[in-house]
C-alpha cells in the first residue's frame, strides 16, 4: 500500500512539474527563513548559558530613586565587590568589572593595541572562561597581573606556552606579568575581551570610583550553594545607605540581583525594574518564523486545492471501486509530506550555502550543528509539522468528493470551502502588510536617528586615543596638528561622546535641598571643546586660556534645570571636592543613544595629563590628507604607540547596530512574505479560473474583451486585499508603536506608511493575478466549451 502511495505521489509530482516546482519553492523559502531564525534564536538563548554553576551567578542591579523617578541599571560603586564579600555571608565571590578599554601593549619590538577590561581577582572563579595557562586562583591576584587571550599571546610571544610569566609593557609606563592565558572568546559569551587587568589597578587610575556616591561598571557575584537568592536580594537592598547616611527615602540607591545568564537578553529597565531587552527581538523573530511558515503552509493549501478538480475523476474512480476516505486522506497527507521533505532538503542546502552571509548580516558566528542530534530532531519535527499542517486541508477536501458527482461531471465546491481559502489569502496578505509597514517604520526611525540634530555635528569629527607621550605633550600635538591642511580645530575629552556614562551625586549648589541627591554625568574636556564639537553656548562662555578656569564648570540645559539657578553665570558649584563657578550653559546635546533622554551633564576643564580621546574637526573634502598628516605627526611624537582613529559618525551608528540588523531582516522577511503570499494568491486565481472555465468561454464567444475578463477575475481578490489591509493596519500600528517606546526620541507613525504598504501589496497582487487572468482570458473558448 505504501509503495503504491509513493508511486502515485511521484507520478503526480512529475506530471505537474510547474505546479510542483511552485509549491515546493514556496515551502522551501518559508522553511529556509524559519531555519535561519531558529538558529539565531537558539544562539541568543545560548549566550552566557554555558558557565559552570550558572544558577549561582548573578549581576548586581541598581535602582536609583531621585527627582520622583526610578532609574535602573548595572553601574555600581567601585568598592562594592569587596564589601559584598565582607558583609554578606551568602556571597562567596564577587568582582568589579569595567569594559571597552583600548590600550597599547609592547613585548620586545612588538607593539599592538587591544581591547580589554579590568576585573577583580575572583573573575575567573566566577565566570569559567577556559584557561590555556595559569589558574583561576592566580590569574588576577596581583595589581601587576594581566591575563591575555590566546590570540594576543601568539601575536606578542609566538605561542601560548612562551607567553606564560612573561612581561608586557602597558601603555609604555608599567610592566605587567602574564599570569594566565584564556581561549579566544566565542560568540556564546556576552563579555568579549583580549585582556584583563586587576581591578585595584583600575581603581588607582580612577580614584573617583572609590567614592560610594559614584558609579562605574557592573559587579558580578557568585552565591554559596546554600544561599537563597531572594534573601540575598533583600539583604543587599539598603547596603549603600550604610556608606551614604545622608540618603533619604526619596533620594536613595537600592541594590538587587539579576541572574547572570539573563543579563544579555534582559538588559532594559523601566521605572527601576527589568523590562526586557534583546528578548523582545527574540520573541519577535520567533513569531515571524511561525508566521512565515504559516504563510508557506497556506500557500501550499491554496495551490493544492487549486489542482483539486484535476484529480476529481481519479478520486471518483478510486471511491467507486471501494477506496475508503481514510486511505485517501493518508495518501494525500503522504503526498504533502513528500513535498515537504523535498522542500526541507532544499531549505537545509540553502541554509548551509547562505549561512556565511547570514552571519555577516547579523554579526553572529553560527555554525551548522551537524553533530547535534537535537538539530536533526528539530528538522524532523518541522518536516512532520509542516507536512501535516500544509496537507491537512487539501487531504480532507479531496477525500470528501462524492464519486457520483465527480463521474457525472456535476461536482460543485461548497461555499464554506471557498470562504476558507479566501480567509487564508486575507491572513497571508495581512501578515505581508504588517511586515511591509514594520520595515517602513523601522527605516523611518533609523533615518530619523541618523539625521536628527544631536546638538553637535558628528560628521567630519575624528577621535584619536590619548596615550603615551600624547598625555603630557597634548598641547604640542595640538599646535602641530593645527598646521596640517584640512584640520579646523582640536580638543580632548575624557571619553568619546557616545560613551559618557560616569555619574555622581556629589554635586552641590546654593539652595540645594539636603534631601536631594540627583545624579549627574561628568566629563573632563580640553580647550576649544565647544568649537570642535560645533555645539552651542547659550549662556556665558566656553573655557578660555586667558581666564583662570581650572575650577570652573560648564553645564548643559538639563543640568541647569536640575540645579534651578535663574541666572547661572558666576553662581557657585561644587563638584566632588572642586569648588568653582558656572561659566557657561551648553545647549543639550546627545551623548548617548536616542533610546534614553538627555541626562544632566557637568563639564570640567582637564588638569594636566588625561586619558580619553583627542577630538579633531576636519574639512569635509580633506579627510584623507588630514588623517595622513595626523598619522605622521603621531609617529613623531608618540613612536611607542600605533596610530589609530575612529570616525564619530561611525561610532554613533554603532549604537544602533541591533536596529540596523532588524531593519535588514525585516526587509527580507517582508519580501519573502509577499512573494510566498503571491504564490498562494496565484493558486487561488488558478482555482477560480478553473472553476469558471466554461463561463469565461461563453463570455468570450459573446464578445467579452481580455480587459473585462481580467476585471471579472481580479475584482474579488481586490476585496480580499482590502480586508487584509483593514485587519493589518491597526495590528501593525500597535506593534510598531510598542517598539518605538524603546526610544526616548522617535519619529511619529504617519498614516502614509500604511497606505504605502497597502498599495505595494495591491500592486504586487494585481501583477500576480494578471499572469493567470490573462492566460485564462486568452484561452481558446472552443476547448473550454466542449463536452468531455
Amino acid at each position: 500500500m505504501l509503495k503504491n502511495y509513493l508511486k502515485i505521489a511521484f507520478r503526480n509530482l512529475w506530471k505537474n512539474k510547474a505546479f510542483s516546482s511552485i509549491n515546493i519553492a514556496g515551502l522551501a523559502l518559508g522553511l529556509t527563513c524559519s531555519l535561519f531564525i531558529f538558529l539565531w534564536v537558539q544562539d541568543e538563548y545560548s549566550v552566557d548559558a554555558s558557565f559552570k554553576d550558572g544558577a549561582r551567578l548573578y549581576t548586581v542591579v541598581t535602582r536609583e530613586y531621585a527627582d520622583n523617578k526610578i532609574i535602573g541599571g548595572h553601574n555600581t560603586p567601585g568598592l562594592l565587590a569587596d564589601e559584598l564579600k565582607r558583609v554578606i555571608p551568602e556571597v562567596e565571590l564577587a568582582t568589579g568589572y569595567a569594559y571597552n578599554h583600548y590600550f597599547t601593549f609592547a613585548a620586545g619590538e612588538k607593539r599592538i593595541k587591544y581591547e580589554g577590561n579590568f576585573a577583580g581577582e575572583d573573575f575567573f572563579k566566577i565566570l569559567s572562561y577556559p584557561l590555556l595557562g595559569g589558574s583561576p586562583q592566580t590569574a588576577l591576584k596581583s595589581p601587576e597581573s594581566i591575563s591575555i587571550s590566546q590570540k594576543m599571546a601568539i601575536a606578542l610571544f609566538g605561542s601560548t606556552e612562551a607567553a606564560m610569566n612573561q612581561t608586557v609593557r602597558f601603555e609604555n609606563y608599567k610592566d605587567l606579568k602574564v599570569s594566565a592565558i584564556f581561549a579566544d572568546i566565542q560568540g556564546n559569551a556576552s563579555e568579549h575581551f583580549d585582556f584583563l587587568i586587576n581591578w585595584h589597578f583600575f581603581l588607582e587610575r580612577k580614584t573617583w570610583l572609590k567614592d560610594w556616591s559614584s558609579s562605574g561598571g557592573p559587579t558580578f557575584v557568585k552565591l554559596r550553594p546554600s544561599a537563597n537568592p531572594k534573601k540575598v536580594d533583600a539583604e543587599i537592598r539598603e547596603l549603600i545607605k550604610k556608606y551614604n547616611p545622608q540618603y533619604t527615602p526619596s533620594d536613595r540607591v537600592e541594590l538587587g540581583l539579576q541572574r547572570y545568564d539573563e543579563k544579555y537578553l534582559y538588559s532594559n529597565f523601566k521605572d527601576g525594574e527589568i523590562s526586557g531587552g534583546r528578548i523582545e527581538y527574540v520573541r519577535l523573530f520567533s513569531l515571524v518564523a511561525i508566521f512565515i511558515l504559516l504563510i508557506a503552509c497556506i500557500n501550499f493549501m491554496n495551490l493544492s486545492t487549486a489542482r483539486s478538480l484535476k484529480r476529481a475523476k481519479e478520486i471518483g474512480v478510486r471511491k467507486a471501486i471501494g477506496a475508503i476516505r481514510r486511505s485517501l486522506v493518508f495518501q494525500f497527507m503522504g503526498e504533502a509530506l513528500l513535498y515537504t521533505g523535498i522542500a526541507v532538503f532544499i531549505s537545509v542546502l540553502l541554509m548551509i550555502i547562505l549561512l556565511p552571509a547570514f552571519n555577516q548580516l547579523t554579526g553572529k558566528s553560527i555554525i551548522t550543528p551537524y553533530a547535534d542530534i537535537r538539530f536533526w530532531l528539530s528538522i524532523l519535527s518541522i518536516t512532520v509539522f509542516t507536512g501535516l499542517v500544509a496537507g491537512s486541508y487539501p487531504a480532507l477536501l479531496l477525500s470528501s468528493f462524492k464519486p457520483i458527482a465527480v463521474l457525472k461531471n456535476t461536482l460543485k465546491m461548497r461555499p464554506s470551502a471557498s470562504w476558507f481559502r479566501r480567509g487564508l489569502v486575507i491572513f497571508q496578505f495581512a501578515l505581508s502588510i504588517i511586515f511591509i509597514s514594520g520595515m517602513l517604520i523601522i527605516s523611518k526611525q533609523l533615518n530619523f536617528i541618523q539625521n536628527k540634530n544631536l546638538g553637535y555635528h558628528k560628521n567630519n569629527l575624528i577621535y584619536i586615543p590619548i596615550a603615551g607621550n600624547l598625555k603630557n605633550q597634548f598641547d604640542l600635538f595640538k599646535i602641530e596638528a593645527l598646521k596640517i591642511p584640512g584640520i579646523q580645530s582640536i580638543s580632548q575629552i575624557s571619553k568619546r561622546p557616545v560613551e559618557l556614562d560616569d555619574n555622581t551625586s556629589s554635586v552641590f549648589w546654593e539652595g540645594k535641598s539636603p534631601n536631594s541627591k540627583p545624579n549627574f554625568i561628568q566629563a573632563s574636556v580640553g580647550y576649544d571643546f565647544i568649537k570642535t564639537m560645533q555645539s552651542e553656548i547659550i549662556k556665558g562662555r566656553d573655557f578660555s586660556t586667558e581666564m583662570a578656569d581650572s575650577n570652573n564648570f560648564l553645564v548643559n540645559e538639563t543640568a541647569l534645570a536640575k540645579i534651578g539657578y535663574q541666572d547661572p553665570i558666576g553662581k557657585p558649584l561644587k563638584f566632588w571636592a572642586i569648588k568653582g563657578t558656572i561659566i557657561g550653559v551648553v545647549r543639550d546635546f546627545h551623548f548617548n543613544s536616542l533610546h534614553v533622554p538627555i541626562e544632566p551633564l557637568v563639564i570640567r576643564l582637564s588638569k594636566g595629563e588625561m586619558d580619553g580621546v583627542a577630538l579633531i574637526r576636519v574639512e569635509p573634502a580633506k579627510t584623507s590628507s588630514a588623517i595622513a598628516g595626523l598619522e605622521k605627526l603621531h609617529k613623531n611624537l608618540n613612536p611607542e604607540f600605533p596610530f589609530s582613529h575612529q570616525f564619530a559618525d561611525e561610532e554613533y551608528s554603532f549604537l544602533y547596530q541591533s536596529e540596523q540588523v532588524v531593519q535588514k531582516l525585516s526587509g527580507y522577511f517582508a519580501f519573502l512574505a509577499i512573494f510566498i503570499s503571491c504564490l498562494g494568491l496565484l493558486g487561488l486565481v488558478m482555482f477560480t479560473a478553473e472553476q469558471r472555465t466554461r463561463e469565461i468561454g461563453i463570455r468570450k464567444v459573446l464578445g467579452a474583451t481580455t480587459a473585462s475578463l481580467y476585471k471579472l477575475l481580479s475584482r474579488d481578490f481586490l476585496i480580499l486585499i482590502l480586508f487584509a489591509f483593514v485587519i493589518a493596519t491597526p495590528l501593525a500600528w500597535w506593534a510598531m508603536n510598542d517598539w518605538l517606546q524603546n526610544f526616548a526620541y522617535r519619529e511619529p507613525i504617519h498614516w502614509t506608511v500604511f497606505v504605502i504598504a497597502g498599495m505595494a501589496s495591491l500592486v504586487i497582487a494585481l501583477l500576480t493575478i494578471s499572469f493567470q487572468a490573462v492566460k485564462a482570458a486568452n484561452a481558446n473558448p472552443v476547448k473550454s466549451l466542449r463536452t468531455e
